[in-house]
């Protein structure tokens, strides 16, 4: 990677197949005792593979333009697509179709794909979280939440719990409708000047100096967003903005464990055992992985059961499920394996995309187990304490 970097070797196909083979997951970084921040090296090999065109085929480009380049590149256009998938669902369609057998028709890959098809929530996160959240009871700070791409579409409930949490815990939330995507898909996939131009939308959405914090509960949102100063480092506009942005993105997890929360206190009838999945971009990407510990433990009624290996990854990796299938299932599989030895009911884990895989692989497995954001679980308390 340095020795292409420096010009010393030329990007071949071997190398350009391995840079997509990676995961991504950054367990490297946390081994390594050297420091090598393989993130950034990472991003910057993609987008020299990218840059050679080395991988490049009409499917290859029509899939990432329409993708990368385009979808992604306006909430609006993905809201779109979201209301479709949705009316798809709720209109009795998915399941008149999958109920058919029409799907075996389909080539295996494709069938296994529409498998996946995340369920699209009632509502955005724009039509259940205010663009102003009040704090309940003294104001301490005053912050802005970001609701994310795929998030917003699948998880929205969590932004809402999320809004509910800070506010509960001294903030004023700031929510703005329409959010710009923070540019980590275009990061990891080799598209640095995309990437470079959704930070500067983000910069501009959410002015750094107008919060005490900017709050991300998307991991791998997350390890991209605080990462902007190098990303706009050479832009004389934004340089100076981007390390404020840098101080001010926090985890939820990681901003409550400073700022502290009300632990709940009401003691549900029903006891319940919980485990935690790692997300690669928190616990390598961010270093933080006491805190949603932390949280979880500070829930009446359940019980926090260790999970084998973590930390490794569970096979989501952005797309990676989506462009190495194969590798994603032996990965997805080694991690239910571990679940179901802790016995527990639910699962509790920091980002969507990890949330989705779990979700989707326990269903198949026909395992009961609710897959949860730990932000969720200490909400569902606070809302237990007003009943």
């Amino acid at each position: 990677m340095r020795a292409i970097a420096d010009d010393e070797l030329d990007v071949s196909k071997s190398f350009a197949d391995e840079m997509y083979y990676c995961l991504g997951c950054l367990a490297c970084m946390t081994a390594c005792p050297a420091g090598v921040n393989y993130a950034e090296l990472f991003e910057h090999s993609r987008a020299e593979v990218e840059s050679k065109n080395i991988l490049q085929s009409p499917k290859r480009s029509l899939i990432r333009k329409l993708t990368i380049n385009w979808l992604f590149t306006d909430q609006r256009r993905l809201q779109f697509l979201g209301s479709l998938m949705r009316l798809y669902q709720q209109s009795g369609i998915q399941g008149l179709i999958r109920g058919s057998g029409i799907l075996k028709l389909l080539p295996k890959r494709l069938r296994e794909m529409e498998k996946m098809t995340p369920t699209i929530q009632p509502h955005f996160s724009h039509e259940l979280v205010d663009l102003v959240t009040q704090s309940k009871g003294e104001k301490k700070y005053r912050v802005a939440l970001l609701t994310g791409c795929a998030q917003d579409l699948i998880f929205s409930d969590v932004n809402l719990d999320t809004a509910e949490v800070l506010s509960r815990n001294g903030c004023e939330v700031i929510t703005p409708p329409e959010q710009n995507c923070c540019g980590s898909l275009h990061a990891h996939n080799g598209e640095w000047s995309l990437a470079q131009e959704m930070a500067r939308k983000m910069i501009d959405q959410f002015p750094p100096e107008a919060f005490d914090a900017i709050i991300t509960n998307a991991a791998g949102c997350g390890s991209h967003l605080k990462h902007y100063e190098g990303l706009l480092k050479d832009d004389p506009n934004y340089a100076s903005r981007a390390i404020q942005w840098d101080k001010k993105i926090k985890d939820i997890h990681e901003w409550l464990a400073v700022t502290g929360w009300d632990a709940p206190k009401i003691q549900p009838t029903k006891n319940q055992r919980v485990t935690y999945h790692e997300a690669c971009h928190l616990v390598h990407g961010q270093n933080i992985s006491s805190q949603p510990r932390q949280i979880i433990q500070s829930i009446p009624g359940l019980t926090l059961h260790e999970l084998q290996e973590s930390t490794w990854c569970c096979g989501s990796a952005g797309v990676y499920n989506i462009v190495q299938p194969e590798t994603a299932d032996v990965l997805l599989q080694r991690k239910l394996d571990h679940v179901e030895t802790t016995n527990a009911s639910i699962l509790a884990t920091g980002n969507p995309g990890c949330l989705l895989q779990i979700l989707n692989g326990a269903k198949e497995r026909g395992l009961s187990l609710e897959i949860k954001h730990p932000i969720t679980l200490l909400a569902e308390a606070y809302r237990n304490e007003s009943r």
